[in-house]
């Protein structure tokens, strides 16, 4: 019997060997391949397709039009997908354990079987009772929500033709494997075949399949890196286990932005939407604090309002930590710095602490402003009117408070949550067609820290 032919394939970004290599040269890390059975002329042998060959067109004419979507019936999910689940298409949902992957997909599902007809959702990691204790909880009891626990990707190809669902559930692709294939589930070769069977069922039936991941320790996506290409978006879940608050946000979607999120509660009866996520990030807000202010972020087309909070404490064995939670740490860096330089502050023996509530991972660079004030906040002492001011302004290296775009969204949001005045930069106020009673323009640094400590 002739011997199996191999090839060696980087789990990272899926670099193809005839042998084994200690360092990939596609992605430079080290010990990454695995082995894997190369399958056979006759394994792979496809019929060939049927009908007249497609020919190169002008694109001026190539009719365009608008995708399909289902509407998942949530609101918060709709948005970060781009307006709902376009039909034939491949999205991948991860998040670490315990974060709501299961439960989202499930409510989801239900919605789905009850408006559109028959969802199929496949698990290979939980039972069907265990997914029914989860659906009575979630009051996800739908006639047409068909489950079923199955690895066998074979298998669910049979049960996709036999009951044509509307929407299909893989829960999880680490789990599904190919006979055909000798390598164990979940390594480089089940999951990229996996995916490409997954991915041609989406396509020739036109139904929407959502596969959920694992991901690994450092929070990254468990598997080979090349999964992410293959699938048309990457939704990821955010948050801490032990918070209520949890962050869906596309990392990759061809059919939408990527800038949208979603926010929800984590309740017994399930995740709740939040319509109004400033509202909730700010509940625990008091009146003064030190240390402590409000900033302002663009997530998509949606303004939100956020706690900063800085606490600086002496540090007595001579190397001083910077410790950054829901902003860049480079950035926290550059900040302190510019603390150092143009205020006089000495930090180079202190240990600096910043982090976002709620757990919101903060992009740009309209935050900066905040960060440096409830900075100098904490070393000096002194409170912040942290009901009153909010802060908007990116810092520059010579200390100078520079505009940032969206500052007319942030600041009428910042209106109607019953803040009295925003600190911005002169230059933006000045472009604003606002009133200017509420609005605190500054230049530098040096001035903003002068007008709120007044």
């Amino acid at each position: 019997m002739a011997k199996a032919k191999t090839k060696f394939c980087c789990t990272e970004c899926g670099y193809e060997s005839p042998k084994w290599m200690g360092r990939c040269p596609g992605c430079q890390q080290w010990n990454t391949f695995e082995e894997e059975r190369v399958a056979s002329k006759k394994e792979t042998k496809r019929s060939a397709t049927t009908g007249p060959s497609k020919k190169p067109q002008s694109i001026t004419k190539i009719t365009s039009g608008e995708y399909s979507r289902y509407d998942t019936k949530i609101e918060e999910l709709n948005r970060v997908l781009g307006g709902g689940i376009v039909k034939g298409s491949l999205c991948l949902i991860s998040g670490e354990p315990g974060i709501g992957k299961s439960t989202l997909i499930l409510q989801c599902s239900s919605n789905m079987a009850k408006a559109y007809g028959k969802v199929l959702y496949v698990s290979g990691e939980e039972s069907e009772e265990q997914i029914k204790m989860r659906a009575e909880r979630l009051g996800a009891m739908e006639e047409d929500l068909l489950i079923v626990s199955e690895t066998n990707i074979g298998v669910v190809e049979e049960y996709v033709s036999t009951y044509e669902p509307k929407f299909l559930i893989v829960d999880s692709i680490q789990t599904l494997y190919r006979e055909d294939l000798t390598s164990a589930p979940g390594s480089v070769s089940q999951v990229k075949e996996c995916v490409n069977n997954l991915m041609r069922i989406a396509k020739t039936t036109n139904i929407p399949i959502f596969i959920v991941a694992h991901v690994t320790k450092q929070g990254e996506l468990a598997g080979p890196r090349v999964l992410e290409h293959m699938v048309d978006a990457v939704l990821h879940f955010e948050g801490e286990r032990t918070m209520e608050f949890r962050i869906l946000r596309a990392l990759k979607n061809r059919f939408g932005t990527t800038s949208e999120i979603g926010v929800f509660e984590m309740r017994e009866e399930g995740l709740i939407e939040i319509f109004n996520p400033s509202e909730l990030f700010l509940e625990t807000l008091n009146e003064k604090n030190e240390g402590a202010i409000v900033v302002s972020t663009v997530e998509g087309t949606r303004p939100l309002l956020v706690e900063i909070q800085a606490l600086v404490t002496e540090n007595n064995i001579g190397f001083a930590r910077r410790t950054a939670v829901g902003i860049d740490h480079n950035r926290l860096n550059l900040i302190i710095a510019v603390l150092e330089k143009k205020l006089n502050i000495p930090l180079g023996n202190y240990d600096v602490y910043v982090n976002v509530v709620g757990g919101l991972k903060l992009e740009g660079t309209s935050y900066d402003l905040g960060v440096a004030l409830s900075i100098y906040s904490s070393v000096k002492g002194l409170e912040l009117p942290s009901r009153k001011v909010m802060a908007i302004g990116e810092l520059s290296l010579t200390g100078e408070i520079r505009p940032v775009a969206n500052a007319e969204k942030m600041i009428k949001e910042g209106m109607k949550m019953g803040f009295e005045s925003v600190m911005i930069s002169n230059r933006n106020k000045k472009k604003l067609n606002m009133g200017s009673k509420n609005l605190l323009g500054v230049d530098t640094l040096r001035q903003a820290v002068q007008d709120i400590i007044r």
